[in-house]
């Protein structure tokens, strides 16, 4: 069991839901082992800013509710930068003993960089019809062109410079990838656009992208399943695939051995 609780934040598109949780088996998973478990609750297409100072108050919440002194957080996608920010910018470092990122694009897309050459008035429709949509699903003030914009590659560049690593925090970061186009049809699609662009990735983002500080390796799947940036959490409520070999086989197991490891260190 870990010293310290972990806070899970969630990624773009989705929001944290009692009846159907972003992270699907997992948190149920880690509170079997002993782990308590708290939730980031975000907006879940708020800009980078708007959900750091969210996050922010959410942890310093936790703090003084449970007492615990320090938190561990497991964040996907986007939600890696959102926390980012809250520690970097608004100071909460003192409050986070490790950040652990999944799938975080940390250095940007180049495929976004491609798709943002569309007409400005196109990609601001896009945002505006996003934006319309999750306001009904809970969102409280989501900006879906600035957070496109978010993930190219010189602004990723700029939060960089600007967001550098706090002392206090451990980081590590994890990237997944597809073993074939068909591993994930739902994002088939996307990831052969990224492909064409980029090469490998989990349907969304490569693993140049994914990278940051310990970086701990590109996972797969295993018996040629690969591994979408959905399966990393646990979307469809079930193992990746029924035989074994080298890879992943249940998306559980790896954020178990996450864990693990935390716990090895002492956080």
């Amino acid at each position: 069991m870990l010293k310290y609780p972990i806070l899970m934040v969630h990624g773009m598109g989705f929001r944290d839901r009692k009846h159907f949780g972003y992270w699907g088996r997992i948190p149920k998973a880690l509170e079997k082992r002993g782990e308590r478990i708290f939730f980031g609750g975000q907006d879940s297409n708020g800009t980078v800013e708007h959900n750091g100072e969210f996050l922010a108050k959410r942890v310093r919440e936790i703090i003084d509710k449970s007492g615990c002194g320090r938190l561990n957080v497991i964040a996907h996608s986007k939600g890696g930068l959102d926390m980012r920010y809250a520690v970097s910018t608004l100071g909460i470092g003192e409050y986070i003993a490790s950040l652990s990122t999944v799938s975080t694009p940390h250095n940007g897309s180049l495929t976004v960089d491609k798709l943002l050459r569309l007409p400005d008035p196109l990609v601001r429709f896009a945002g505006h019809c996003s934006d319309l949509w999750l306001r009904l699903m809970g969102d409280k003030n989501p900006n879906a062109y600035r957070v496109f914009h978010s993930f190219t590659t010189s602004q990723a560049k700029l939060f960089n410079e600007n967001n550098p690593d706090d002392e206090k925090v451990y980081y590590q970061s994890f990237a997944f990838t597809f073993s074939s186009m068909f591993s994930d049809m739902t994002m088939f699609i996307p990831h052969l656009a990224v492909k064409l662009v980029e090469g490998e990735n989990d349907g969304l983002l490569t693993p140049r992208a994914a990278q940051w500080t310990n970086f701990r390796g590109v996972y797969k799947g295993a018996a040629n399943r690969g591994i979408s940036h959905c399966d990393e959490v646990d979307m469809r409520r079930r193992r990746l695939t029924r035989k074994r070999g080298e890879g992943i086989s249940d998306i559980v197991d790896f954020y178990i051995e996450l864990v693990s490891e935390l716990e090895e260190k002492g956080f």
